[in-house]
């Protein structure tokens, strides 16, 4: 399907940082030359402003989503053949403004800020997502100065509270799978809900969303980050650094109650302990307790007793990417002021190397997302949320 040309005031080419292949930073190259996409039928080009940088972006540089082999550089490749072929432009939380519309999109969209939902949808379905691939991966993505897009993916999010940079923080690849853990496991209103890695972007989104559906949410991170935490809506903040005795631990802050549900972005050694807090106390339990993992920072290896998932009806929920109707009702709540953006900083994407360092490094007053802004919009975007250096 054939392309409109760029409008005039689109340059024809772009600063972009590639992806040359798997590997460590050094594989990411910055560009000046690379060609600007143009909108095909039903797409917009979007002027970057902001893309918030996810852990993906890392793994999947590195080759780290193995699904035999624990050793093996894979791809994410859910859908059969691996999709992510180099170059590529990573960066899947985009936020931007529309400066060109392809054939079959209303040209008054031209000029409107959006956000976009990241995933590249295997067909229409609106409540299911089996096969998930994502723009920075399966597409270009966000680390580039311009984007080609699905329009009905784009989501106009006018909001002048929110900073584009703000706007990015709160992106679907965090959002939607926080929001996808609860769906997964039906998590209602007044439950107990165990997050773990909660100073993380799918952590910070985690406690949100449990707020705003009425579930309670407890907090699993260094105790540095307490305060920020309970202000984000934590009923309590358990120590990581001291899991001696979790099981306690927990039982001290919900009253001798057991958890309902973990949302579990830990894994390994952990995932055990994590089991424990929902298991201690069957009789004083009103449903199934229910595991959500959609992450393994802690290690991807977990070792489980099968006897202790199935005499305790432990339910286990996979959760990797969510749905079109999931990433709506998020729009939605974005509008309506129920969610706010937990931005730590924001790099200019030149130095998107030095973005990597610093998050893989990332120490106590680390919180939220990290937003990588083009040079040339860093004045009015980036600027404003630079890093201030701690000491």
């Amino acid at each position: 399907m054939g392309s409109r040309p760029l409008p005039e005031t689109v340059p024809t080419t772009m600063s972009a940082m590639l992806l040359t292949g798997h590997g460590d930073i050094d594989t990411l190259v910055y560009r000046q030359d690379v060609s600007t996409p143009t909108p095909r039928a039903g797409e917009v080009l979007v002027k970057v402003t902001a893309t918030a940088k996810n852990n993906t972006d890392r793994k999947a540089r590195e080759g780290l989503y193995p699904t035999k082999d624990k050793g093996e550089v894979a791809s994410f490749a859910m859908g059969g053949s691996p999709t992510l072929t180099f170059p590529r432009i990573q960066g899947a939380d985009i936020v931007g403004r529309v400066v060109a519309v392809g054939d079959g999109v209303d040209a008054a969209r031209l000029g409107e800020r959006g956000l976009l939902d990241f995933n590249l949808y295997a067909d229409q379905r609106r409540n299911i997502n089996l096969t998930p691939d994502y723009y920075g991966h399966g597409a270009d993505g966000g680390y580039a100065e311009y984007v080609a897009v699905p329009a009905d993916q784009f989501h106009h999010v006018a909001n002048p509270e929110l900073s584009d940079g703000e706007l990015a923080a709160m992106g679907m690849c965090s959002y939607q799978t926080a929001y996808h853990m609860m769906t997964s496991a039906g998590i209602k209103a007044g439950e107990r809900v165990l997050v773990t890695g909660a100073s993380g972007g799918v952590g910070t989104a985690l406690i949100q969303l449990c707020r705003t559906i009425g579930a309670v949410p407890y907090a699993l991170s260094q105790q540095d980050k307490a305060g920020p935490l309970l202000d984000l809506g934590a009923e309590a903040v358990l120590d990581r650094s001291d899991m001696s005795g979790f099981t306690e631990q927990v039982k001290a802050v919900t009253g001798g109650a057991p958890i309902d549900a973990v949302m579990d972005l830990v894994g390994g050694e952990m995932t055990d302990r994590f089991i424990d807090t929902m298991i201690f106390d069957m009789q004083a339990r009103d449903s199934y307790p229910r595991l959500s993992i959609a992450g393994a920072s802690g290690g991807n290896i977990s070792e489980i007793m099968w006897t202790r998932i199935y005499l305790y009806q432990v339910q286990i929920f996979g959760v990797s990417h969510g749905t079109r109707e999931e990433a709506e009702q998020l729009i939605a709540w974005i509008r309506g002021g129920q969610l706010k953006p937990v931005l730590h900083a924001a790099f200019k994407l030149s130095e998107l190397h030095a973005a990597e360092r610093y998050f893989v490094n990332r120490g106590s007053h680390y919180l939220g997302k990290i937003v990588i802004v083009p040079d040339s919009e860093w004045a009015s975007h980036g600027a404003p949320h630079a890093l201030e250096e701690t000491s």
